[in-house]
């Protein structure tokens, strides 16, 4: 029972659905004698499946995180903090604005790393649309909730993407006179990070968080079921392929 529930549920909710809907449709047009709309909706069925599963979305990301490691014994002048993202008008503890999932991940690794070095924090993170509120003050407002104090942290709040994250830190560094800075980010997004610090002439200290992937990683059948977080990782993946690209020849 519990198996079949697991099962149905995969096929009930998003993307699963969509999965179901599309193989039938598909099916059913070639059983009218349509080939073409039969072949494309399975197809379409078939790719949105492939690529909300774990082992698939795995094998996209290990080529993102598999060359990085977490350093034994990390030494450095100021960390780097990388946005990831904020629900910026989300009610909270404190006040408003909160870091979304894989924020509070970067956070956290990054308020670890600050209690045991005891250097300064680098927030980067502004506001990347229109009407929206910039990242870094969010998440100052938690490192300072978690116990970091408030003069050890640095906000720079006028980056939109990745590369400019890069150029307004090194200003940042350049003016303070850091000279060994650890960059935390996600690990499937330390590639394309330490690219953009190369092109603005800066060596970073990689310190990756949020692995998604690991050694001897282990699937059961459930991880061949349609996933909603699967996809997304999928989707992480691609623009980070896309995104490490773009990056290395038009910047």
């Amino acid at each position: 029972m519990f198996a079949l529930k697991k099962i149905l549920t995969a096929f009930i909710l998003p993307p699963g659905i969509f999965i179901v809907l599309l193989l039938f449709s598909g099916l059913w047009f070639l059983f009218k004698k349509n080939l073409k709309a039969g072949i494309i909706n399975c197809l379409l069925g078939i790719s949105i499946w492939t690529f909300s599963i774990s082992p698939v979305a795995d094998a996209m990301l290990r080529g993102l995180e598999s060359e990085f490691e977490i350093p034994e014994d990390p030494h450095g002048d100021v960390i780097i903090l990388l946005g990831g993202g904020v629900y910026d008008e989300a009610p909270d503890l404190s006040g408003v604005g909160a870091p979304t999932e894989e924020m509070i991940g970067r956070l956290v690794t990054a308020v670890r790393l600050q209690k045991r070095l005891n250097v300064p924090v680098i927030i980067s993170g502004g506001v990347v649309f229109k009407g929206r509120k910039a990242e870094a003050p969010i998440v100052k407002r938690f490192l300072t909730d978690l116990g970091v104090p408030d003069k050890k942290i640095i906000i720079e709040d006028k980056s939109r993407d990745t590369i400019e994250n890069a150029r307004y830190t090194a200003e940042i560094c350049k003016k303070f006179g850091y000279k060994k800075p650890l960059l935390v980010t996600s690990a499937y997004h330390i590639k394309r990070s330490i690219l953009s610090f190369k092109k603005v002439n800066m060596d970073v200290i990689p310190f990756p968080a949020n692995f998604k992937t690991w050694k001897m990683k282990r699937y059961g059948w459930e991880r061949y079921l349609p996933n909603s977080s699967e996809l997304e990782y999928s989707y992480y993946a691609m623009h980070e392929y896309i995104g490490f690209l773009f990056y290395k020849f038009a910047y």
